[in-house]
């Protein structure tokens, strides 16, 4: 059994803050809650603010072209666009070559709702990094870029985008 004194002693170890790995989890977690917070205003999740971003990238695109861009599995990409399309924000229409096949489109509400969240993610960007100057911000994005290309993690894409019960 551990007394009251042994627990207050016990520290943090000062070491894991030494480990990149430690740091990258630490800090995109913390960033993770906060902007999740500031959408679950709106009931949204930033995995939706990921799959508006590729929307409006890519309209036009088949839900089946945007699994495999995103290197998410389809049905993970349905229930997405489900969701938003559930919601006003995007809408699916035929494939005027396929008419199997649906092509995938914000709505202006869509539109209107994305730069919202933009600019929400660029305040969280600001408030992440205000320790840092515009140089030191360029500079850690550039690398933190170079490390996640050579891992083979395709850009843009949230290891979390795919939907949870």
């Amino acid at each position: 059994m551990t007394s009251r004194s042994t627990i207050a002693r016990v520290s943090p170890d000062p070491g894991l803050s030494r480990r990149a790995g430690f740091l990258l989890v630490q800090l995109g977690t913390h960033a993770h809650r906060r902007f999740a917070e500031r959408l679950a205003d709106r009931g949204l999740h930033p995995r939706h603010f990921g799959m508006l971003s590729h929307l409006a990238a890519a309209e036009g695109q088949s839900q089946q072209a945007m699994s495999v861009a995103l290197g998410v599995h389809r049905s993970a990409v349905v229930a997405l666009v489900d969701d938003l399309e559930h919601r006003g924000l995007a809408e699916r229409r035929r494939d005027p070559g396929d008419r199997r096949a649906y092509t995938l489109f914000l709505t202006s509400t869509g539109r209107e709702l994305l730069e919202e969240l933009r600019r929400a993610a660029d305040e969280e960007d600001a408030e992440l990094l205000a320790a840092l100057d515009a140089s030191e911000r360029s500079q850690l994005i550039s690398l933190l870029q170079r490390v996640a290309n050579a891992q083979g993690l395709a850009a843009g894409v949230h290891p979390n985008l795919e939907p949870r019960d």
